[in-house]
């Protein structure tokens, strides 16, 4: 533990380090506070003899070592942040599935030069990795569950009555311990938040809470990814401009094509269907190349290209198989399960 004046020098010292990224002397320092330089320098040096400053070279200010960053973060820089500090963005954390499927479905388009399109897995099959319990106000707090899969759902709630604050730290690590690992759309994240060995104003709480968590998994839905689709406007490749136009309309509604695509999961390979084998009168002159990506027991999503009857089938279906095999790695690193 360090004495109240030693973590001020070291919070300066590594804000001016951070700022400037050049070694920081007791002169720079001593423009901000009442000390002397003589009582900085002496704070730098036992500063330096607990592993927490490091002289790079002899006539050099201090720069911090990793036991004095370690030291900042954990107990300089909270206590700065918990005053008013911005909140964390967390819709950053919602790009780690989507961009991956954005990525796959742009690149899949470039190598075949066709229609692309990648089928997220649906959220309901995520697993809770975290929840955070946020009191706003007295009587105003917020959840806040991000998923396995970078999900990220945020729900207000307002109170009668101003929120007992143990009560909330309670729910904020009972939330984490009980339902952290368990897939949205289980029976099991049901029965945790309506455990009966809990005390009646935990149940009420818990209760009041729980939207958050069957409003997240009863809205989930399929993502359909589409990139590419100006490659089927060349009159060259697709001659009938009214299936074209079936087909755009088809991509807008979404439903439609996200159920022809759920075939490709049924598939142990690629699933390859050209013209007429196609079940819907937009893709009767087109060829559909796609197959499932997902866990070894539990198939996610799909990958596909659409393009004319005259298409690179060879190089079509091992993009595809690759892209498929690609997203199968990636879902199980997410998903914690190789």
């Amino acid at each position: 533990m360090l004495t109240e004046r030693q973590e001020m020098v070291l919070q300066r010292l590594v804000e001016e380090y951070l700022d400037a990224g050049v070694p920081v002397g007791s002169k720079a320092l001593a423009e901000g506070f009442t000390w002397g330089s003589s009582t900085i320098r002496s704070e730098l040096a036992n500063l330096e003899e607990h592993g927490l400053l490091a002289h790079p070279h002899t006539s050099a200010g201090r720069v911090p070592t990793e036991a004095g960053y370690r030291y900042f973060v954990d107990r300089l820089l909270p206590a700065r942040t918990q005053s008013g500090g911005s909140s964390l963005p967390l819709s950053l954390v919602r790009n780690e599935v989507d961009e991956a499927m954005r990525l796959t479905t742009e690149t899949l388009s470039q190598v075949t030069d066709l229609l692309a399109l990648v089928t997220a897995p649906p959220l309901d099959t995520a697993t809770v990795r975290h929840v955070e319990v946020l009191s706003l106000q007295p009587q105003v707090l917020m959840v806040v569950v991000i998923t396995s899969t970078g999900g990220v759902s945020k729900r207000m709630f307002t109170f009668d009555a101003p929120l007992d604050p143990g009560l909330i730290d309670w729910a904020a690590s009972y939330l984490n311990e009980a339902l952290v690992g368990i897939g949205l759309g289980s029976r099991t994240l049901g029965a945790r938040l309506l455990d009966p060995s809990l005390g009646r104003s935990e149940q009420a709480f818990l209760a009041a809470l729980a939207p958050v968590f069957t409003d997240l998994a009863g809205a989930a839905q399929d993502e359909l990814y589409v990139d590419g689709a100006g490659h089927l406007l060349s009159a060259d490749r697709i001659g009938d401009v009214g299936e074209l136009n079936s087909l755009m309309e088809m991509l807008e509604r979404r439903v439609s094509m996200l159920g022809v695509l759920r075939n490709a999961l049924s598939e142990r390979d690629v699933l390859v269907r050209i013209g007429t084998e196609n079940e819907v009168p937009a893709l009767a002159s087109m060829s559909l190349v796609a197959a499932g990506y997902g866990l070894p027991q539990r198939p996610l999503g799909s990958v596909s290209v659409i393009g004319p009857l005259r298409m690179d089938y060879g190089g079509a279906i091992q993009a595809v198989r690759d892209a498929a095999a690609q997203l199968s790695s990636f879902v199980a690193e997410v998903y914690d399960e190789r």
